[in-house]
This record gives C-alpha cells, sequence and structure tokens, in this order.
C-alpha cells in the first residue's frame, strides 16, 4: 500500500513538472487531432535609431572611388559585451555611427537621414545620393550592432549580437542555450526602450499565443529576463540556511575549544 501510495505521489509530481517545463503544450498532437491553425503574423523590418551601428556597402564602376566609399566602414566602436561567438566578451564592430540627429556621414556624399528608416528604405535613400556623383552604384546596408540581452535562467546569459533583423522570442532563448530547469516558462519578460521610454511585455511560452504575439519579433536593444521558479529559489534558500548553520556550529566549536585552553 504504501509502494502503490509512493508511486502515485511521484506519478502526479512528474505530471505537474512535465506541465511547467513543456513549451506550447495547448497545440494538439498532431496524431490525433487536426493541428492547430494560427493567423498569420505581419513582420515589420526595425527602424534605424540614433546610437545605431550601419555597415554601408557602396559599390561603383570605379576600384579606387570603391575604397574611398568603405572607409567609414572601417570606424570601429565597442558595443555591449557579448556575441553569438564568445558570450560575456568585450565586441567590437565596425560601421557608420548614427547621431543623435539621425545622420551618418558618408565619404564623398555627405550626410543622410536614416534614423526611423529600414534598411531597406534606407539603402535607396542612399543609392539615390549615389547616383548624383556615380552610374550604377550598388548599395546595402545593415545593422553592425543588432543585439538582444539574455538574462536570468537561461544556458548562457549574455548579450548577442546578430547578423539578422528577423529575430524572434524563440530565436533569442536558442542563442542563449535554451531555459534552465528552473526557469519560468509561463512569465518571459521583455524590456524594450521605445521612443525614450521602457515598455515591457509578457510571454507564456507554454501557450501557443506566443507566436501572434506583436512582440514576438525583436528589436535591437530588446532584453529578455528569465525569472527563477519557486524551486530554484527554495533551492538557494536551502543552500543559504545550510551555510549559515554550518558557520554557526563552526564558530560555536570554535569558542567551545577556545575556552577550554
Amino acid at each position: 500500500m504504501i509502494i502503490f501510495v509512493s508511486g502515485l505521489v511521484l506519478a502526479m509530481s512528474s505530471c505537474t513538472m512535465n506541465k511547467k517545463i513543456t513549451y506550447f503544450k495547448d497545440i494538439p498532437d498532431s496524431l490525433y487531432l487536426a493541428a492547430l491553425q494560427l493567423p498569420s503574423l505581419q513582420y515589420s523590418d526595425p527602424a534605424i535609431q540614433p546610437n545605431d551601428l550601419l555597415q554601408v556597402s557602396i559599390l561603383t564602376l570605379d576600384p579606387q572611388v570603391n575604397t574611398l566609399l568603405a572607409v567609414g566602414n572601417n570606424s570601429t566602436y565597442s558595443v555591449q559585451p557579448g556575441s553569438s561567438n564568445s558570450p560575456g566578451s568585450p565586441t567590437a564592430v565596425t560601421g557608420f555611427l548614427v547621431d543623435r540627429e539621425g545622420m551618418i556621414e558618408l565619404p564623398i556624399v555627405g550626410k543622410v537621414k536614416v534614423s526611423g528608416l529600414s534598411t531597406s528604405i534606407a539603402r535607396d535613400s542612399i543609392h539615390a545620393r549615389v547616383a548624383l556623383y556615380y552610374n550604377n552604384p550598388v548599395i546595402n546596408v545593415r545593422f553592425a550592432n543588432f543585439s538582444i540581452t539574455v538574462l536570468g535562467e537561461v544556458a548562457r546569459p549574455a548579450t548577442y549580437i546578430v547578423p539578422n533583423e528577423k529575430v524572434s522570442i524563440l530565436d533569442a532563448i536558442g542563442m542563449a542555450g535554451d531555459l534552465t530547469i528552473y526557469g519560468r516558462r509561463e512569465n518571459i519578460l521583455l524590456v524594450r526602450d521605445s521612443l525614450g521610454q521602457k515598455q515591457t511585455i509578457r510571454f507564456n511560452l507554454n501557450s501557443a499565443e506566443t507566436f501572434v504575439s506583436p512582440y514576438f519579433y525583436l528589436r535591437q536593444g530588446d532584453m529578455v529576463y528569465v525569472e527563477p521558479n519557486k524551486s530554484k529559489i527554495a533551492s538557494t534558500d536551502a543552500v543559504r540556511t545550510r551555510n549559515i548553520s554550518l558557520i554557526a556550529t563552526g564558530l560555536s566549536l570554535l569558542i567551545v575549544i577556545i575556552s577550554r585552553l
């Protein structure tokens, strides 16, 4: 009877734990039920902001001009520590810095307004300016410092610089090595700086509604925080209590030894 009760308790505990750590558990099993249909989420390109770094490639028919136009991309700037290759280490990137007025200054071409534009629209704007001087220029614009910070209960918390602008909340968690067993999957916090104000958004990775959230795709500078669950907090308190007990016991023993000398 005792064995039966113990087994029942263990099974119930395992079931409860499985519900807490399983992603998107409200999506039905395709072997038994029809696949869940989710509305398509419209993606919008991130806008360039002041203090962003842009890599601008300008190619013309003149190799000497190409060398001159590439000078700005050699300017090196330090960004927040961490990268997808070496999380936790300082990272330096090169590119054109967007100033407070939202401008970048290109060789020969001069200042171009890029703040508030996507990289594709900024490319077209730069192309129009360069075409005034050179025939058939080829322009490419991309973020050099598109960084996402992932903190808390993940395997590798760090700031990650990613080459792709289309980065989702799941991509960020994947780069950080996924959540640990102690991470709260139902309460992921996203902090975003929008127009000088902080936005806070919560995600529930146990629910498929994550896929249709307007914040599913991240923006440069976003921070994702994974809170510890009660088990992690309890284990931390238990370790702290044990250490205090050991220190108190050691001090008591030391006092007894000194008193008998």
